[in-house]
């Protein structure tokens, strides 16, 4: 089962003075989580000498998007999470790739942020080298139930139907889809070991295809550097979640020297 054409790989350059870049995905930030959102803005407020020389945000930045007009309250959480990083960005260049959960965000949530829109996937030429970046979702071969329902809400036609309804009906529908995914989740005991992985041949096949050795991938929560064989790899993004035992706030920086962890 193929997902995507492998012709239609978007390409972002590195200027030449980038000396680091950060990668994240998966923070899920919503109001009911205030430890993981207050990491969140230490990470953003670092002085200028901390900061990697970009941003790269791998999908499900938020735990729901329902559309850019919530952002017309500006008391709404999504405001206030924009004005933050809205400021992040006037030093530090912030790239955004969606994922299943702010498929939806917008032109003009990415203006109110301060981000630049990356294509899923992605090839960044940086350091001399290409590296391949993806949400991951659409690598998942196995998970057939959620590949269909992603291809249904990534249509024109059901979008503009779905950000048609009024805010307050779509957020009751955004309500109902995060109780399913928690109770799916707890069903499965919270393990992510549990869920479908990205398929590695999949992997690999988007890899030479991109002309890339690496694939940086955040979605499936389970971060390790996997092996593809043929000088291949993929590296996964961790989650972000403050209140577990032990806290997982991971930033993933790639400079000359190789990867690093970093915490907010």
């Amino acid at each position: 089962m193929t997902n995507l054409p492998v012709d239609r790989f978007a390409e972002l350059r590195a200027p030449a003075h980038w000396q680091a870049v950060d990668f994240i995905s998966d923070l899920h930030l919503h109001p009911g989580e205030p430890q993981t959102l207050g990491a969140w803005w230490r990470y953003l407020e670092r002085p200028p000498e901390e900061r990697a020389d970009a941003l790269f945000i791998l999908g499900d930045l938020f735990e729901v998007w329902v559309g850019d007009d919530a952002l017309e309250n500006p008391d709404s959480f999504g405001a206030l999470c924009a004005r933050q990083l809205h400021q992040h960005s006037i030093d530090t260049p912030v790239f955004f790739m969606c994922g299943n959960r702010d498929f939806l965000v917008g032109p003009s949530a990415l203006s109110a942020c301060g981000m630049q829109g990356l294509d899923d996937p992605t090839v960044l030429e940086f350091m001399g080298a290409r590296w391949l970046l993806s949400h991951g979702d659409a690598l998942c071969l196995d998970d057939t139930d959620y590949l269909a329902f992603r291809a249904m809400v990534r249509s024109a036609e059901w979008q503009r139907s779905f950000l048609a309804q009024p805010l307050a009906q779509r957020e009751a529908v955004a309500r109902d889809l995060r109780e399913r995914s928690e109770a799916r989740k707890k069903s499965l005991a919270h393990d992510p070991a549990l869920w479908a992985d990205v398929d590695a041949e999949e992997a690999r096949r988007w890899l030479r295809a991109a002309g890339a050795a690496t694939l940086i991938h955040g979605h499936t929560h389970r971060p390790a550097t996997h092996d593809l064989g043929e000088g291949l790899q993929r590296v996964v993004l961790s989650d972000w979640d403050a209140a577990a035992t032990p806290a997982r706030l991971d930033i993933l920086r790639l400079r000359h020297s190789g990867f690093s962890h970093l915490r907010p």
